[in-house]
């Protein structure tokens, strides 16, 4: 019997539906966990971050109403105001208030470019440092980043996805076990990960063995490298819901002040999560906010936006710092590309898609933060100095992490590939 990459889902989901059967919960959360631990890494520079936020604006975020503002110029900025930040010399939209008192803490990015400009490649690139092909699916960022750095706590997954497509976080030719855990609502926590009390532990465990002889029967028969990533399921599933690191999914355990800090969006609370995630020494959590697709009513909907955005950021930045855990975690802010600083009045003042400028965001993780780095022209429409592309900025995030950015995995075709591609770190970004 042979099997190709087309059946991979199908096998995926059938296994999900069989444990579901068998135990009473599904195990879909805990798929393939089972990589590399932390204790074998050397990082290869000094005060490296160990773990990574990152936040992925979906749609395509208007640099010029938040980022990359341009005092005096109008005829792009529209309604957008301007104010000051923390950081004398550097200012932000209006749209971002609280988030303008962290500045101290952040990098913007303002000269960032991509190739892409339709929203499914835009964000394959993006997150993934190489272009879609219809051949290959390539590991996402997060995927690169538990290979590479392994695992901080082996208890728990180490690659979590909130509020986030599940394809944009899988593990490409990686596979499934260095793919993103999906969450859907944060305040869910962690989906079907407790044993249902009509199960006993006898019952439960006699499943497990009936579930263990099955698969070894079908081991003997298939062997396929697909399959045998999921060979650690059941004991992935079973060491997580039984270890005392799945609090760290139970945002019902923070108090009431700290909840209401972030805001009440699914995007802040994501954010909350994400720093108890780190806490519990997950490696990397991306949280997805999406909606910034303004080719409409951009200066309606580029406001109600930058509310989630501003609350959940500028509580996650003044949260990590008060912990002390800002220096050991690198907090991304990253988009597709911008939109157009031509503000388009028979589409209700709306901008469209535009990857030739845009803007994203560093801060934490051993940054020399309170700076710009990139610039664009007074229209904001193209990058004047220090153009920056999607794989440099992910090849950045890998150097905050300590990576070999240049250490190259050969996927099962035989073909070299690295965590940022071409691109080259910013390594003057760091103290």
């Amino acid at each position: 019997m042979r099997f190709n990459s087309a059946d991979e889902f199908t096998r995926r989901e059938l296994m999900i539906k069989m444990a579901k059967s068998a135990f009473g919960i599904s195990l879909a959360p805990m798929l393939g966990n089972s990589v590399a631990n932390a204790a074998d890494f050397v990082p290869n520079r000094p005060k490296a971050a160990k773990s990574v936020i990152f936040l992925m604006m979906s749609g395509g975020m208007s640099h010029l109403d938040t980022w990359d503002v341009k005092p005096g110029n109008d005829k792009v900025m529209g309604d957008t105001k301007i104010i000051d930040t923390s950081v004398t010399g550097i200012k932000l939209s209006e749209n971002l208030p609280k988030t303008a008192k962290q500045m101290h803490h952040m990098v913007l990015m303002n000269g960032m470019s991509t190739t892409q400009g339709a929203h499914e490649q835009g964000q394959y690139l993006m997150q993934r440092s190489y272009t879609m092909r219809g051949t290959i699916v390539h590991p996402a960022i997060g995927s690169w980043v538990t290979r590479l750095a392994g695992e901080r706590n082996t208890n728990i997954p180490s690659f979590v996805s909130v509020s986030g497509d599940p394809a944009l976080v899988n593990g490409g030719f990686m596979g499934a076990k260095y793919a993103g855990v999906p969450i859907g609502d944060p305040n869910s926590g962690l989906q079907d990960s407790i044993m249902p009390g009509s199960i006993s532990e006898e019952d439960f465990n006699k499943r497990l063995k009936l579930a263990d002889s099955l698969n070894k029967q079908f081991h003997t028969v298939v062997n396929s490298p697909a399959i045998r990533d999921h060979e650690g399921l059941y004991t992935d599933a079973l060491r997580i819901m039984r270890c005392e690191d799945l609090k760290a999914f139970d945002l019902g355990k923070e108090p009431t002040e700290v909840k209401d800090a972030y805001g009440p969006s699914r995007f802040a609370q994501g954010c909350l999560l994400a720093r108890r995630l780190v806490e519990h020494g997950v490696r990397f959590i991306q949280v997805t906010h999406g909606g910034w697709d303004t080719h409409y009513d951009n200066f309606t909907a580029v406001p109600a936006r930058c509310k989630d955005l501003d609350d959940g950021l500028s509580a996650l930045l003044a949260d990590l710092n008060r912990r002390g855990l800002l220096d050991e975690t690198l907090v991304v802010v990253a988009t597709e590309f911008g939109r157009t600083p031509e503000i388009i009045t028979e589409h209700q003042d709306g901008r469209d898609h535009y990857p030739k400028a845009f803007s994203c965001v560093l801060a934490g993780g051993g940054i020399k933060a309170g700076q710009t780095y990139g610039k664009t022209d007074p229209n904001g429409s193209k990058v004047i100095e220090n153009l920056t592309t999607p794989q440099d900025f992910n090849a950045t995030i890998g150097h905050a992490l300590g990576l070999a950015v240049d250490q190259v995995v050969i996927s099962p075709s035989g073909r070299p590939f690295t965590v940022a591609d071409k691109g080259k770190p910013i390594t003057s970004l760091f103290a």
